[in-house]
Formats: structure tokens, C-alpha cells, sequence
């Protein structure tokens, strides 16, 4: 996979295999996650070691702050030269959730991928919905929106319908799509442990998520 122009937090930046991850990314589970939204910077590796396990063999990737004013993650201060990529069905989008109900998560959709499987970061934050009957395939009735999310958190989606004029409908059913970035209660990022938690590093708490499986 290509590095993007710019990233937002939750991003995928490539596999640790590939590169070091440096200042703005985080690692979860041999994956390299942008934590800041910004452009890219990868660097050379200093040493020409051909031991792919040596981390001076591989390049560096970082995430400098494009800007210190990125509240909650927000893209709509980013200079994007599309501003106008909108979702179809099929579409990938990575999106933040702003609203939990009894039925429905609201979440802001911030990057959409499109067929060439490019990701572009929207221009203005659109608005999409997962039902409680789309986040996960089985035992439907028994999701508890709460348990599967969090306000905050950074999540993988699908566009399954274009819904009405207000709202994108999204599904988190398969195993690759969920939350991706959770932060604890106590605001530590937290690593996946299992398909439906992550656990906080610092204090060892854990907490449910309808997690997504790294890709």
C-alpha cells in the first residue's frame, strides 16, 4: 500500500515490517496507526543492514501536527484539494463517533475510500449512522449499542446505504470493520485484545468494543 498525503487519527499507515513507527503513529498488533492528523514523513533508514528484523534496515514513518488546531479530531481546518469526495455503497470510510442512542451510533465520516482503493480525506465532516442491526453479523438482537462504542472512538466502516439526505447508513458487521482507535476512561490509548475489547497499557483495565481485525 501507498502512504496518503494526509492522514487523520485511526489512519492506517502500513505494517511494521515495512517501517519504524515514529513521532504521531502508534503500533497495535504489527500495525502502524496515525495518532495526529497531518502529512506523512517517512525517512531512509540510516543503516543498509539487509536483516528485515533489524528496525535500522527499515524506514521511519511519523505523523508531524499539520495543525495545532484539530479539535476531536476534526479535518475540516485541513487544506484538501477534493473537498467534494462523497461516499457511494461499497465505499471504506474511517469516521469518528459523536452520538450514542438506544438503536443507532452517529459518527462524522472523515476519509472515504474510493475503488481504486485510494483514501481521500473529506473536505467537510458527513454524517452516517450504524444501526444496532449492522454492527456485528450474529446474535443481532442481542447488541447493546454501548457496549460496542464509545463517543471518540475511531471506526472502520462500509457504506451499505446511501440512506436519506441527513445520514450515510454504515455497517460494522464483518470482522475487519470497528473501532480501530478507543481511548480508555482515563484517556490512554488503548490496544485491541479481542474482537470485542481492548485493554488500556497503563492501568491493564479493559473495556468492550466492537473491535475491527487489523488489515
Amino acid at each position: 500500500m501507498t502512504v496518503p498525503d494526509i492522514v487523520v487519527p485511526g489512519q492506517l499507515l502500513g505494517p511494521s515490517s515495512k517501517y519504524v513507527p515514529g513521532p504521531g503513529t502508534h503500533l497495535i498488533a504489527s500495525q502502524i496507526y496515525a495518532s495526529l492528523a497531518g502529512r506523512p514523513n517517512v525517512v531512509p533508514p540510516l543503516s543498509k543492514d539487509q536483516d528485515p528484523k533489524s528496525s535500522a534496515s527499515r524506514p521511519t514513518i511519523s505523523v508531524p501536527r499539520l495543525s495545532s488546531a484539530l479539535p476531536n479530531y476534526s479535518v475540516t481546518s485541513l487544506n484538501v484539494s477534493n473537498s467534494n469526495i462523497l461516499p457511494t455503497v461499497g465505499s471504506i470510510v474511517i469516521c469518528r463517533v459523536t452520538r450514542l442512542m438506544t438503536r443507532q451510533v452517529n459518527v462524522a465520516i472523515l476519509i472515504v475510500g474510493g475503488e481504486s482503493g485510494e483514501e481521500q480525506v473529506c473536505g467537510d465532516e458527513l454524517q452516517g449512522v450504524i444501526r444496532r442491526e449492522d454492527i456485528r453479523a450474529t446474535e443481532k438482537e442481542k447488541v447493546v449499542v454501548g457496549e460496542g462504542f464509545r463517543v471518540g472512538d475511531i471506526v472502520r466502516g462500509i457504506v451499505i446505504s446511501l440512506g436519506d439526505q441527513h445520514n450515510y447508513y454504515l455497517s460494522t458487521a464483518k470482522n475487519e470493520y470497528g473501532v480501530i482507535i478507543a481511548k480508555s476512561e482515563v484517556g490512554n490509548t488503548m490496544v485491541p485484545i479481542s474482537w470485542k475489547g481492548f485493554r488500556d497499557p497503563v492501568t491493564g483495565l479493559t473495556e468492550t468494543r466492537k473491535a475491527a481485525k487489523p488489515i
